[in-house]
């Protein structure tokens, strides 16, 4: 399904709320089909996820004759479908142009997505912690690399046929201890920071459990603390 550019100056162009509706409601009877899924076969699979929305609404929003496409909806059914909600209401590849707000001219769909998932920034907008969350993840991934390599250094080191091979696996285990060291530094602070906005930073796994300084023992009494 493909959608045509609409002249602005035509009576039937579809009003923004309208657009997306139609968008979701075309992927969603796109991707059923393709899973080889009738109606009802979705309908199950929504009320196994725990929310229902029966046979006859998912055949009236494809038909587009729903008047209102809950959000909580779309989540389901993107779940259901075994894809992102983002895809229903950016159907990439299969809508060429969409519209992003009510009175804007439409865009190409992927810049859409991309804008709504906050992938292409958008001037004078606030992201909020999703670029500290994003760097979170980088950090932790790099720590967790390092960590790995420096196990794998230190086994070459007690393993080394020579002496040789023993200072280049040391010289290894070093580096990427250097490495871990630094990366868990950074974590630290960064959810400091992210504390310091009154949120919550994401979970570590557990070999990084040092990362965070330990909480203070509320139990101890001052006479211990001294």
């Amino acid at each position: 399904m493909t959608q045509r550019d609409v002249d602005a100056d035509e009576d039937d162009v579809p009003e923004w709320a309208d657009r997306i509706k139609a968008n979701v409601a075309g992927e969603v009877r796109r991707r059923r089909k393709e899973m080889g899924w009738s109606a009802q076969d979705l309908a199950d699979q929504c009320e196994q996820l725990g929310h229902l929305i029966p046979r006859n609404v998912i055949a009236n929003m494809e038909s587009g004759r729903r008047a209102n496409l809950p959000l909580v909806d779309v989540m389901v059914l993107a779940a259901a479908l075994e894809t992102y909600p983002v895809c229903l209401i950016f159907p990439v590849g299969y809508v060429e142009r969409t519209q992003e707000l009510p009175f804007q001219d439409l865009v190409p769909t992927w810049d859409a997505l991309r804008r709504f998932t906050g992938e292409q920034e958008v001037p004078m907008h606030d992201a909020g912690l999703v670029p500290d969350f994003e760097l979170h993840t980088s950090l932790v991934r790099t720590a967790l690399a390092a960590i790995d390599e420096e196990e794998r250094a230190r086994f070459a080191a007690r393993t080394a046929a020579n002496r040789a091979q023993q200072e280049e696996a040391e010289r290894k285990r070093t580096k990427y201890a250097d490495e871990a060291i630094s990366a868990k530094y950074s974590l630290r602070h960064l959810r400091r920071d992210i504390r310091d906005e009154g949120a919550t930073p994401p979970d570590l796994p557990p070999v990084l459990g040092d990362v965070d300084p330990p909480e203070p023992d509320t139990d101890t009494t001052s006479e211990d603390r001294l």
